[in-house]
């Protein structure tokens, strides 16, 4: 999925995104993650995708915790 945005204005280190193109709501997003030289105005493009292998892991990992947790208060 893509998205197209435009920076509606910067606030502090945040950068306040309108998704296009009804241009009505808002996303904030921080500064650093984007380009250096983004200003006011600029339309961005930003690709959204679900990273199967990354969440399996993620899984794998937050369920090793709670086995861990449940056998420690046993």
């Amino acid at each position: 999925m893509q998205l197209q945005v435009v920076v509606d204005r910067i606030v502090e280190e945040q950068a306040v995104l309108l998704y296009r193109p009804d241009e009505k709501k808002e996303i904030l997003w921080p500064l650093e993650l984007l380009p250096e030289e983004v200003r006011e105005g600029h339309i961005l493009n930003i690709e959204v995708n679900i990273d199967e292998a990354e969440t399996r892991q993620a899984e794998e990992r937050v369920g090793k915790l709670i086995q861990r947790l449940k056998n420690k208060n046993k």
